[in-house]
């Protein structure tokens, strides 16, 4: 690549810093210590860090709760995302998705699409800044206040007040899922062929919830933050996400036996998406014991009541 290409793309990563200042989350935790410390401890916290002595690569992608792929700079235009990742549930290395075994995929630093500062944007906050050999170099490793809320120099600077930050939880259902899914990928654009039928996909969550009954009839009231705190770690008690249904699904009457099963097992399954991953799926409906991919087509009524 030439130097003006190379110029002309690291471009937005120096205008975005004087279009707008990041104030870094310390910053934060001196007004909201509460959601500082509680978020600090989130798998969103440790999405991105630098790879421990003795791991294939630079840098260490995912906070380990279900994997860890590794990703380095192989030189001044590239960066490679290894062929080797680490699987929880195995406790072990395993093929990283997508990969044949010991065969890295390469990636561009600077392409338009498909670039390592895309994959470095979702697992970092803040601005990307170049050091020696291109190498990228994020403000703050994970993903942390700013990254959700906007840059916050300025409120920090207005010591407080809701015109100078962005809050995600103003926004509506859908515009909720979109921004959530700029990471975790967006519902799908109108025509668009998505292949529901493959595993791997129903890790894109806010795609699955776009097409779920619950989603489409809540009149905007269900989200990605109607069940996920963002300022805590993940919870994993199928009885908090149970009382989440019951706040609309008043009564439920069964016409098969449900004794001892919870709402989200049966009606966002858990799919084995690899040998060492499982994803929920949230397209949230009635299910086959065959078929945990699909729910079964029911008839257009509103939500409440539910007759199963």
């Amino acid at each position: 690549m030439s130097l003006f290409l190379r110029c002309v793309m690291i471009l937005p990563l120096v205008t975005l810093g004087v279009r707008a200042q990041y104030a870094g989350s310390q910053q934060c935790q001196t007004c909201h210590p509460d959601q500082f410390t509680a978020q600090a401890k989130s798998g969103h916290a440790r999405a991105l860090a630098p790879a421990t002595p003795g791991s294939p690569g630079e840098w260490a992608f995912g906070a380990g709760r279900k994997a860890i792929t590794y990703v380095s700079q192989t030189d001044e235009e590239t960066y490679a995302e290894r062929a080797a990742s680490y699987y929880a549930s195995s406790k072990s290395m395993g093929v990283t998705p997508g990969h044949q075994a010991g065969i890295d995929l390469a990636y561009p630093t600077f392409a338009p699409s498909t670039s390592a500062m895309r994959c470095f944007r979702c697992h970092s906050t803040g601005n990307l800044t170049l050091s020696a050999g291109f190498a990228l170099r994020p403000a703050e490793n994970g993903i942390h206040c700013e990254a959700c809320h906007g840059p916050g120099a300025a409120h920090v600077a207005a010591g407080g007040g809701a015109a100078t930050i962005r809050n995600p939880k103003r926004r509506n259902a859908v515009e909720i899922n979109e921004f959530c899914g700029t990471c975790h990928r967006k519902p799908p654009e109108a025509g668009d062929e998505k292949d529901w039928m493959n595993p791997w996909n129903v890790r894109h969550q806010p795609a699955s919830l776009s097409q779920a009954v619950c989603f489409r009839k809540s009149a905007g009231g269900l989200s990605c933050l109607t069940c996920h705190d963002p300022h805590a770690p993940l919870n994993t008690s199928n009885k908090a996400y149970d009382l989440r249904c019951s706040q609309c699904h008043h009564e439920v009457r069964h016409r098969t036996a449900t004794a001892g099963a919870s709402c989200v097992t049966c009606h966002m399954p858990q799919v084995q998406a690899t040998p060492e991953l499982q994803f929920t799926n949230h397209w949230i409906g009635i299910y086959t014991k065959t078929n945990f991919l699909l729910p079964v087509a029911r008839p257009d009524r509103s939500v409440p009541p539910l007759v199963l």
